[in-house]
């Protein structure tokens, strides 16, 4: 896996309404597996954390009223991730710890009218891997203005998922056509570190 410079983990829209637990429906259609990527999510923020690679959590938020939502209800999506739902709070095990950043959106890329830019220039980040979904949408996305602001993109893909399967690999085959050492597992980023921790 060829990874360059800093390295700065993003988990995207891992909430409760996507990952099987009580709240609002999500309104969003998905090839489902969440509750049983959600483990393998801890596991690797907490091997960035050891390894001290920054962690940003981003969250996709909604006011009840749907002002801000745009023209995300002109597609295959209802309404979801509305702000008071328990169902939009960021899936259970998944807590920013002080230092942490967690940024909340009102549309598909994680860049688009939020401070991550600025985050990132912080840390110093020229690699950042994306983990959550939709792999189709926000992922994408994310991994598409990711590239386009000159960083190094990896998207673990046993920890995104899409709105259906075949969404799912077409995304990543996009991905992929961007960047070609973009798609990684969690078994090679969670070895990677592992390594960086022992450097330290």
């Amino acid at each position: 896996m060829n990874i360059v410079g800093r390295s700065v983990l993003i988990v995207v829209d891992i909430q409760g309404i996507f990952n099987g637990q009580p709240g609002a429906p999500s309104g969003i259609p998905t090839m489902g597996g969440a509750a049983q990527r959600l483990p393998g999510a801890i596991a690797l923020v907490e091997a960035a954390r050891a390894a001290a690679v920054p962690v940003i959590f981003i969250q996709e938020v909604h006011k009840p009223s749907l002002i801000d939502i745009g023209r995300e209800l002109d597609g295959a999506e209802g309404p979801h991730a509305i702000e008071g739902d328990p169902g939009t709070e960021l899936a259970s095990g998944l807590i920013p710890a002080p230092e942490e950043f967690l940024i909340r959106k009102r549309r598909y890329s994680a860049f688009f009218g939020t401070e991550l830019e600025i985050v990132l220039k912080a840390y110093k980040a020229e690699t950042v891997f994306l983990i959550g979904g939709l792999t189709d949408v926000c992922i994408h996305y994310t991994a598409a203005d990711a590239h386009q602001h000159d960083y190094h993109v990896r998207v673990v893909t046993d920890l995104v998922g899409g709105s259906s399967h075949a969404a799912h690999r077409s995304a990543l085959a996009a991905i992929e056509y961007l960047q070609r050492d973009a798609l990684v597992t969690s078994d090679e980023v969670t070895e990677y570190f592992t390594m960086v921790a022992g450097r330290a």
